[in-house]
């Protein structure tokens, strides 16, 4: 933990789990005090911070707040999180203890729409493979070939700030574009609208971009993955939660899928030995999607006006 205050502190206080905050939100917070609770707060470390400090608010980076670190803090009337997906908080809890919880929404949707779009590219085009393989002295032209994407079809599941850039990019790059999305009131032109299971049997690209509800865990499944074309690709760069992992492994093991670009995990951080480290046409990265320069400001700032803004209107 990195907490930085003492006890007896006058100001409200405004707990972040994590190790730091943009400094344009920590200036949007300068009438508050703040306390960090470290890179890798686990749900006791939470507790014990709320009690101590009595937050006001909680700006939610790492970690999951559960009620338990709701009930500590009496004064805690705010959970913010520091970026779009709030699966991480007790909504429930905090919906029976009258304490708002927000999202930064749209705050980090241009960073997670190009980092879907590097994981399409490198599925489609091999980049990692030939990549190592060039560093070991091999030029392997006369046999590798890619999937062009032209003329292919992307099937989107979300279509919200996220979803949309990536289907503006699929329909410049001159493919057809599907989506599901049970919000949306209009899709952008030049995409359809289309049942969930439509959107997953007709993609040759599949991409996750809504959050993951107790209704819609597991949605790519055996059984789902089962419908899709031969040799699609998946990438999820919104929740681990909605894919079985077993079942993902065993498509792309058997050939079903050409391969999958994964930025979220059922557990994270997966351990050293998890299944995918051996799945060669598995492309992961460690949930980095939004993780820019750039979002991080974002993400900041928009998790601390969320924060004012809901403690001005509570008076």
């Amino acid at each position: 933990m990195n907490a930085v205050l003492d006890t007896n502190q006058q100001r409200p206080v405004v707990l972040v789990t994590g190790a730091d905050l943009a400094e344009q939100a920590v200036a949007l917070l300068s009438s508050f005090d703040i306390v960090y609770a470290g890179k890798t707060p686990g749900e006791d470390d939470l507790v014990a911070l709320s009690r101590q400090y009595q937050p006001v608010a909680i700006i939610a980076r790492y970690g999951r707040i559960s009620e338990r670190v709701m009930e500590a803090s009496a004064k805690l009337r705010v959970v913010s999180k520091h970026g779009t997906g709030i699966d991480t908080i007790d909504s429930e809890a905090a919906k029976r203890r009258g304490i708002a919880v927000k999202a930064a929404t749209g705050a980090n949707a241009p960073a997670v729409a190009e980092h879907t779009w590097a994981l399409i590219l490198a599925c489609a085009k091999n980049v990692p493979a030939l990549d190592v393989r060039m560093h070991a002295g091999h030029w392997d032209k006369a046999t590798h070939k890619s999937l062009e994407l032209r003329g292919r079809t992307l099937g989107l599941v979300g279509l919200g700030a996220i979803g949309a850039r990536v289907a503006a990019v699929g329909i410049a790059m001159g493919m057809t574009v599907i989506a599901h999305d049970p919000f949306a009131k209009a899709a952008p032109e030049g995409v359809d609208l289309l049942p969930l299971a439509d959107v997953i049997a007709g993609s040759d690209v599949l991409s996750l971009h809504c959050p993951l509800t107790k209704d819609n865990a597991n949605m790519l499944n055996a059984e789902t993955l089962a419908t899709m074309r031969p040799g699609a690709i998946v990438v999820n760069t919104a929740r681990g939660g909605l894919i079985d992992e077993a079942a993902l492994e065993a498509a792309l093991r058997s050939g079903a899928l050409l391969a999958a670009g994964l930025d979220s995990f059922q557990v994270e951080p997966f351990a050293p030995d998890h299944a995918f480290t051996r799945v060669p046409n598995a492309i992961l990265s460690p949930h980095i999607g939004g993780v820019t320069s750039d979002a991080y400001v974002g993400m900041g700032t928009a998790a601390a006006q969320n924060v004012l803004a809901v403690l001005e209107q509570q008076g």
